[in-house]
């Protein structure tokens, strides 16, 4: 067991808070705009994540409108995510598209290049791995206009091969996400924050933006990601209740929904109103991505195994309201958050920030309580 070494306490975004400072302007003077890669800046530090009940054009479109980007997902046959990424384009905005780390991906890779894809992610549970690292060369090669985010990964070695490769940006995260099992079923992971730190040390050196993905709950939680040095945030819950969003709408009747998504939906109809969101790691988005070809491998099993062993559930989310209702509520606890830190941009939050361990009693004591809450407001939920 010498060799087994035992890491100081792992840290989430619960588990910390941030601590106030002097502030001398007002909300409105705050930029968040920020580097997604290299070479493309965002008005806003918001991304949809790549997830098929997530991110197709109609959300691509409308988060792009407002300054972020959306990233168009793999589950589809390469001229339908190709017909996806042109919709965007013809809106003249930025777009991505997610690639798996695939040794038949050229086509793919090829078409989307050809369709002026902005930035393309290579998409894989596990980023430091040889095959991800081939496929982030292969682009850079053959396709040196085109920004690649390589991904995921947790360690400041896994950011370092994955810079040494050649990406334009990272993306951070492993075992997060709430419809993510992979840390239960593989016993692997590190959480958010601590990932965060370490991966943006790797990312501060060589001047590679990261992108955090997975575990946001509320606006503070993204706050508390920019702080630990993301410039960037990945969100696949938080835009599946989208309007916008392309997954399945299911209607369920009041003994159907559990109690605490019932002050989220109108409670004025005789059905509330969810829409369908899993995980790619689920089994059917690997059984969607067999049917397309997207990969030939996920989370390493091969798609001919008999067994699809999952590291992601299905299920539902409640529909909240449209990208910009959803956007416009973040951007403001966002901004709230930079103003109690005294920071008027990204870059200086992370100049100024300073992280508090809290305890269990802590957490508690931060969300409302001794209170029946008859509307928790719209970021409250």
């Amino acid at each position: 067991m010498n060799n087994k070494v035992i890491f100081n306490q792992g840290l989430t975004f619960d588990d910390v808070l941030l601590l106030p400072d002097y502030s001398d302007f007002s909300r409105t003077e705050i930029d968040l705009s920020s580097q997604l890669t290299r070479h493309i800046k965002l008005k806003l530090p918001l991304v949809s994540a790549p997830m098929d009940t997530v991110t197709e054009s109609l959300l691509a479109i409308s988060l792009g409108k407002l300054g972020g980007i959306g990233i168009i997902h793999r589950n589809l046959m390469i001229a339908d995510q190709v017909n996806e990424i042109q919709k965007v384009k013809q809106q003249k905005l930025t777009v991505g598209a997610a690639i798996g780390a695939s040794r038949d991906n050229t086509d793919r890779i090829k078409a989307l290049a050809e369709a002026k894809t902005d930035v393309i992610v290579v998409d894989s549970a596990h980023g430091y791995a040889k095959n991800v690292i081939d496929t982030i060369r292969f682009i850079k090669k053959n396709y040196p206009n085109i920004d690649v985010i390589g991904g995921n990964v947790a360690t400041y070695e896994g950011a370092k091969a994955l810079i040494k490769a050649g990406v334009d940006g990272l993306r951070v995260g492993m075992g997060p996400g709430a419809i993510c099992t992979t840390r239960v079923i593989s016993g692997m992971g590190v959480p958010q924050i601590t990932a965060l730190i370490e991966t943006c040390r790797a990312g501060a050196m060589a001047k590679i933006p990261v992108m955090a993905d997975g575990g946001i709950k509320f606006s503070g939680d993204i706050v508390k990601a920019l702080a630990a040095g993301a410039a960037t945030v990945m969100m696949g819950n938080f835009f599946a209740s989208a309007q916008e969003a392309p997954g399945q709408i299911l209607e369920l009747t009041a003994q159907e929904v559990p109690s605490r998504f019932k002050s989220i939906v109108n409670t004025n109809q005789k059905y509330y109103k969810f829409k369908s969101y899993r995980g790619m790691g689920s089994v059917g988005a690997m059984q969607k991505g067999v049917s397309v070809k997207s990969e030939d491998e996920f989370h390493g099993k091969n798609y001919q195994d008999r067994v699809l062993v999952a590291e992601g559930v299905e299920g539902l989310v409640p529909i909240k309201g449209s990208v910009k209702s959803l956007v416009d509520q973040a951007i403001g606890g966002i901004k709230s958050g930079l103003y109690y830190v005294g920071a008027k941009t990204i870059e200086e939050l992370q100049k100024k920030a300073k992280f508090m361990q809290i305890t269990q009693a802590s957490l508690t004591e931060s969300h409302p309580h001794d209170i029946l809450i008859t509307n928790p407001g719209m970021n409250y939920q």
